[in-house]
């Protein structure tokens, strides 16, 4: 006679309900959050002086720069963060950080 092991799933919290110092437990979670609302400062960027070299989407921690074929790269502000990696590793010093104004 074989013996089924029975699992109980447990619910998981929302990232709202976790403690600090959490881990949020499931992936891919992030796109849902717009973490964009945490910034001071946002990457403004001057299309003129961009070489399109793609440095500043390769070092964004957040994914929050969209590089396109042609070279061009924009900002998604929805979850940029505003830390200024970005501006630091531009080569073209093309992006300048900016304070983040309430309208």
């Amino acid at each position: 006679m074989s013996q089924k092991n029975e699992f109980k799933l447990n619910p998981k919290p929302s990232w709202k309900e976790l403690p600090i110092a959490s881990i949020i437990p499931q992936p891919s979670t992030s796109r849902f959050y717009l973490t964009g609302d945490w910034r001071s400062f946002r990457p403004v960027i001057d299309k003129d002086k961009c070489v399109g070299c793609g440095l500043c989407w390769s070092y964004c921690p957040d994914a929050a720069i969209k590089w396109f074929e042609d070279g061009s790269v924009e900002v998604d502000l929805n979850y940029c963060k505003g830390c200024g990696v970005c501006a630091e590793e531009c080569p073209a010093k093309a992006i300048t950080m900016v304070e983040e104004v309430e309208e």
